[in-house]
């Protein structure tokens, strides 16, 4: 089987630490000569005019040759979005919505689902959502990780005197630094003197970040990791790991960063806007982050602190358990077959 995979944004000077990225690499072990990756983006860096609903065509020439050797397409994106591109593909197409439908527009949802084979959603109550309104042709399908890889790091020590948070999810632009709640953990920082942040970034936009961390004079408690780094070395440093968002489009619906942080037995500190917040409340993994400010992650913050240990024990359960790599190709084995 030969999948040609479409990512819908431009490839940054570390991709590899991208979740999204990731998953494609996983999921690229299930084409014969491991499958090729398309970037429907238009241009090689963020920041563009051109339509949303036109990205892709450019490729369009490429596209039409492609489709003589390949038996199906994955794209990956946000959101269903309905791009024009999804009218000129003739092989079937699977779609995978990584943050999910939230606040998506309903008509773009059964445009996209009219156009495709299949409309992958991350969780069973948005799938159960979209089978009420009549769209049959969707699955849920969770995110995985090696999990083993991370039960192996040892609990941190208790009764700390610094509580160190771990952010994974690493601005594309400079107004994710408010919507990603940059700003609000540094904040948070400049608030509590025992917070000490460590952020896993991804090569774009480091002198707008380390200003700001001199500005608040945090120099001595922020650490920024600008480099490909082993992920378990880093959590094995961490108390806690937090992704915030203002919207659903910013992050995917299940962060990678958060999901490993689980494996090795981290709570986590999630905003409501992100569909994983209500995993996080069913379980007891972590907390939910109301809004994307210090006051509210300062919240957050106390409550994981008065049960930190209940949480702690909870996050290994549920990251031990719920998140395989395996059950994630597999699925899409599954899926791929019924496709072609």
């Amino acid at each position: 089987m030969q999948i040609l995979y479409h990512l819908t944004v431009p490839s940054s000077p570390l991709a590899a630490c991208d979740a999204v990225v990731q998953e494609v690499e996983a999921l690229r072990t299930l084409s014969e000569g491991g499958g090729q990756v398309l970037h429907l983006y238009p241009t090689r860096t963020l920041g563009t005019r051109f339509p949303r609903r036109w990205w892709g065509l450019q490729h369009s020439l490429y596209l039409r040759r492609a489709e003589r050797r390949i038996d199906l397409h994955h794209i990956f994106n946000p959101d269903p979005f309905p791009f024009d591109i999804l009218r000129f593909l003739r092989r079937p197409i699977v779609y995978t919505a990584v943050a999910g439908i939230r606040g998506t527009n309903q008509k773009d949802v059964h445009s996209v689902a009219q156009r495709v084979h299949t409309l992958v959603v991350p969780t069973e109550s948005e799938c159960a959502l979209l089978h009420d309104r009549g769209i049959s042709n969707v699955v849920a399908i969770r995110p995985g990780i090696d999990a083993a890889r991370f039960s192996r790091i040892p609990p941190p020590p208790t009764g700390f005197k610094t509580l160190t948070l771990l952010m994974g999810s690493a601005p594309w632009t400079v107004d994710q630094f408010e919507s990603k709640g940059v700003e609000a953990l540094l904040e948070a920082a400049q608030r509590r003197s025992d917070i000490q942040l460590i952020f896993l970034w991804r090569g774009l936009h480091l002198v707008e970040m380390e200003r700001r961390i001199a500005q608040r004079g945090l120099g001595g408690r922020v650490t920024v990791i600008n480099r490909y780094v082993d992920v378990v070395e880093v959590l094995a440093q961490a108390h806690a790991v937090v992704v915030l968002a203002t919207n659903t489009t910013l992050v995917k619906a299940y962060p990678h960063s958060l999901l490993e942080a689980l494996g090795a037995g981290r709570p986590v500190l999630v905003s409501r806007a992100i569909p994983m917040a209500e995993y996080v409340q069913q379980t007891g993994c972590g907390q939910t982050v109301k809004a994307v400010n210090a006051e509210s992650v300062l919240e957050a913050l106390a409550q994981l602190e008065a049960n930190y240990e209940a949480h702690r024990a909870a996050a290994l359960q549920a990251g031990q358990r719920d998140f395989s790599r395996l059950e994630f190709i597999e699925a899409y084995k599954r899926l791929y077959a019924s496709a072609t």
